[in-house]
C-alpha cells in the first residue's frame, strides 16, 4: 500500500513492530558516498545491509564464488610459473654458447649480466603488455555474449586489472625466469673449447627462494583469504616434494629393470624408452614434476568446480521453499498440515519459535555496550528467535561438539553467531523468555545451509529447556508455479497467520547461481588451455637432447619406426606418472578445501584417479606429438651437425 495511506488503517500503534527500509541503487561511487555518510549518521537500531551482508543466502553464493574466482587466478599464476620456469630453463640452455662466445671475445661479465637483465626486461614488458591486450579483448568478446544472457548491463573494465596484469607478469618472470636467464653471465669462457662446461655462479637454492617468494605474494595477493592461500601453498609444495622423491625412486626401480635386459622386457622400443627416461634424471625429475604440478592444477579446479557446482544445485534446487507462515498457534498443527498437504504440498515440517533475550555469558551480564561490532550490538539488543529440537535439523551441519540429550540444559549454536559474539563451547548462556531466565550450555556448534531457503535459526536449545515456555510455530514450503497457490485457502481457514512470499528471493538466488556457473565454466575453459600450453612447454624443454639422442641413435642403425614407438612408450609413461601423482595431489587438495574453505564434503573417488592417469597420458602423447614430431623428421647428419 502507499505509506500515505499508512495511517489510516490504524495498523501502527504503540508496541508495533515496525521496520522502515531506505532502498538505494545507482553509480558505485555515489552508493559508496552516501554509504560513508550514513554510517556517521547511524542511530541505534539503525544498519546498512547490501547484497553482500543482508541476505545469508546470496552472500553463500557469492563468497564461494569469490573463493573459486580466487582459485583460479591461483592455480592460473601457477601454471604460468611452471610455463615460465621450463622456457627460461630450455632458454639458458641453448644460448650458452652464444655467450660463452661473447664472453671469449672480452665483454665482461657485468656487461653481460646488464644486458641479459635489459632483455629480461624487455621480454617481461613485451609479454605483459600483449598479455593484458589480448585479455582486453576476450573481456570484450565476453562482455558482448554475456550480457543478453545476464539480461544486466556490464560495467566496463577499470585500470586495476591492467596493472594487475602487467605486475603479474614481472613478478612471475623475475620470480621464475631470472635465475636461469641471469645465470648466463657466469658461462665460462672455457666453453667455446670444451662443451662440456656449463653455467656457474649463483645456487639454485636463490632460485628457489626467489620462486617460492614471488609465488607466495602473488598466492597472497590474489587470494584474499589466509585460509585458502595456505592451503594452496602448502598443498603444492607438499605435492612438489613427493612427486620428486617418487619420480626418483621410479628411475632407481626402472634402472634396475633396465640393466637386466631382455630376460624382464622384450620389446626393444621399451628398454630404449626406459633407458632414455631413466638416463636423464635431472632433466627427467623436472620435467614430470612439471607436468604433475600443471596436471594437478587442472585436475583440482575440475575436482572443485565439478563438485561445487553440484553442491550450488543441490543447496538451491528448483523445489526450494519459496513461502514462509508464522505465528502458528499451538493446537492449530494438524489444521495446517492438513490444508497444505490438500493443496499438494509434500512433507511439512513445522518449527517451534520463542522470543528471548540474551542477557548474560558466564554470569556475566550483557548488553549492546560490551560489543564493537555493530552486528553483535544490534543482537544482544534485540530478542532471538530461539528453537528446541530432539533431533539436529537436516539441512545443518555439526562442526563442533556434539548434539544435546533431549532432556540436558543445552544450546546449539551458529558458527556466525559464535564467532560475532565472542562464544565458545562450554558457555553458560543465559535468556530472558516471557520474564524467565533460562540457562543452557553451549554443546554445538551448527554450519547453516542458507541456500536452502530452509527454516534455520541461530539458536537451538533442547526440548527440557523450552518445551513449557510461550511459543508459535512456523513452517516454509514450496509453491509450484503452475498448481493453484494454497496461501489465500490458508489465510482464510487461519486468519492468524503470517505468509511471506521468498519466491522473488529464491529467483534471485537461482539467477544469480545460473550467472555466476556460468562464468565459472568460461574462466575454466580458458584455464584448461593454459593448462595444455604448459605441458607442451614441458615435453619441448627436452627437444633440444632428444633431437641429439635420436640422431645418434639412427646413425647406429635405430630405424624410424624404433625410435617413435620408444617415443610413445616413453611419452606414456611419462604422462600416465605425471597423471597419477597429480589426481592423487588434486582430490587430497580438493578434500582439504572442500572442508575448509568452500563448505562441502568432497570424497575421495578411486575413478578420479583411474581418469587423471588416462588424461595425464593422453595429453602427454598429444602435447609431446605437437612439439616432438620433427624430431624423427630431420635427417640424422644434419642434427648432429647442429649439435
Amino acid at each position: 500500500m502507499r505509506l500515505d495511506d499508512l495511517a489510516a488503517t490504524g495498523l501502527v500503534q504503540p508496541a508495533s513492530r515496525v521496520t522502515y527500509r531506505l532502498l538505494v541503487s545507482g553509480e558505485s561511487a555515489a552508493v559508496a558516498g552516501f554509504e560513508n555518510w550514513a554510517r556517521e549518521a547511524l542511530e541505534r537500531g539503525m544498519r546498512i545491509e547490501s547484497l553482500e551482508t543482508g541476505r545469508p543466502e546470496l552472500r553463500n553464493t557469492l563468497d564461494r564464488a569469490e573463493q573459486f574466482l580466487a582459485l583460479v587466478a591461483l592455480l592460473s599464476a601457477l601454471i604460468a610459473a611452471v610455463a615460465i620456469g621450463l622456457s627460461a630453463r630450455r632458454f639458458a640452455e641453448r644460448h650458452l654458447d652464444g655467450c660463452a662466445v661473447m664472453r671469449a671475445i672480452g665483454v665482461r661479465q657485468r656487461t653481460l649480466l646488464t644486458v641479459l637483465g635489459l632483455e629480461l626486461l624487455w621480454v617481461a614488458l613485451a609479454g605483459g603488455i600483449t598479455g593484458v591486450a589480448l585479455g582486453w579483448l576476450v573481456h570484450l568478446a565476453l562482455v558482448q555474449v554475456l550480457a543478453p544472457m545476464i539480461g544486466l548491463p556490464l560495467p566496463p573494465a577499470g585500470m586495476l586489472p591492467v596493472f594487475q596484469g602487467l605486475a603479474t607478469g614481472l613478478v612471475l618472470l623475475l620470480g621464475f625466469g631470472a635465475w636461469p636467464f641471469l645465470r648466463l653471465a657466469g658461462v665460462p669462457a672455457l666453453r667455446v673449447l670444451r662443451r662440456e662446461l656449463g653455467q656457474t655462479g649463483a645456487s639454485p637454492l636463490i632460485a628457489l627462494a626467489l620462486a617460492l617468494s614471488a609465488f607466495i605474494g602473488l598466492l597472497l595477493w590474489f587470494s584474499a583469504d589466509l585460509r585458502l592461500a595456505l592451503i594452496a601453498i602448502g598443498g603444492f609444495a607438499a605435492g612438489a616434494a613427493v612427486f620428486v622423491l617418487f619420480t626418483w625412486g621410479m628411475m632407481q626401480l626402472v634402472g634396475g629393470l633396465r640393466h637386466r635386459g631382455a630376460t624382464v622386457l622384450r620389446s626393444p622400443a621399451i628398454r630404449l624408452a626406459l633407458a632414455s627416461w631413466s638416463r636423464r634424471r635431472s632433466a627427467s625429475i623436472a620435467q614430470m614434476v612439471a607436468l604433475a604440478i600443471g596436471l594437478m592444477a587442472l585436475l583440482l579446479l575440475t575436482v572443485v568446480r565439478t563438485d561445487l557446482i553440484d553442491g550450488w544445485r543441490r543447496a538451491s534446487p528448483p523445489d526450494a521453499p519459496n513461502r514462509f507462515a508464522i505465528n502458528i498457534q499451538p493446537g492449530q498443527e494438524q489444521g495446517v498440515v492438513a490444508a497444505l498437504t490438500r493443496g499438494g504440498i509434500g512433507k511439512v515440517e513445522l518449527y517451534p519459535m520463542i522470543r528471548g533475550r540474551l542477557v548474560a555469558i558466564n554470569d556475566r551480564p550483557v548488553g549492546p555496550a560490551d560489543y564493537e561490532g555493530e552486528r553483535a550490538r544490534r543482537l544482544v539488543d534485540r530478542e532471538f528467535n530461539l528453537s528446541y529440537l530432539a533431533d539436529a535439523p537436516g539441512h545443518n551441519r555439526i562442526i563442533q561438539g556434539q548434539w544435546f540429550e533431549p532432556q540436558a540444559m543445552e544450546v546449539s549454536i551458529e558458527s556466525g553467531i559464535l564467532s560475532t559474539l565472542g562464544l565458545k563451547l562450554g558457555d553458560l548462556l543465559a535468556f530472558e523468555v516471557a520474564g524467565q531466565r533460562i540457562e543452557v550450555r553451549a554443546s554445538s556448534v551448527r554450519k547453516l545451509n542458507w541456500d536452502s531457503m530452509k527454516v534455520n535459526f541461530f539458536m537451538i536449545l533442547s526440548p527440557a529447556a523450552l518445551r513449557d515456555a510461550p511459543q508459535t510455530l512456523i513452517t516454509a514450503y514450496h509453491q509450484p508455479a503452475g498448481r493453484a497457490p494454497v496461501d489465500a485457502e490458508l489465510i482464510r481457514e487461519f486468519p492468524n497467520l503470517t505468509i511471506f512470499d521468498t519466491g522473488h528471493l529464491l529467483r534471485q538466488v537461482q539467477t544469480m547461481l545460473d550467472q555466476v556457473v556460468l562464468a565459472v565454466q568460461l574462466l575454466f575453459l580458458m584455464t584448461l588451455a593454459a593448462g595444455v600450453v604448459v605441458l607442451y612447454t614441458a615435453l619441448a624443454a627436452s627437444r633440444d637432447e632428444r633431437i641429439r639422442e635420436a640422431a645418434l641413435m639412427r646413425a647406429l642403425g635405430a630405424s624410424r619406426a624404433q625410435l617413435a614407438r620408444a617415443q610413445l612408450w616413453e611419452l606414456g609413461l611419462s604422462g600416465g606418472l605425471a597423471g597419477l601423482l597429480a589426481s592423487v595431489g588434486a582430490l587430497t587438495i580438493g578434500m582439504l578445501l572442500g572442508s575448509q574453505v568452500f563448505g562441502f564434503e568432497l570424497e575421495f573417488r578411486w575413478s578420479g584417479v583411474l581418469a587423471g592417469t588416462g588424461a595425464g597420458m593422453s595429453l602427454a602423447l598429444i602435447a609431446g606429438w605437437l612439439g616432438l614430431r620433427g624430431v624423427l623428421r630431420a635427417p640424422p647428419l644434419a642434427s648432429l651437425r647442429e649439435a
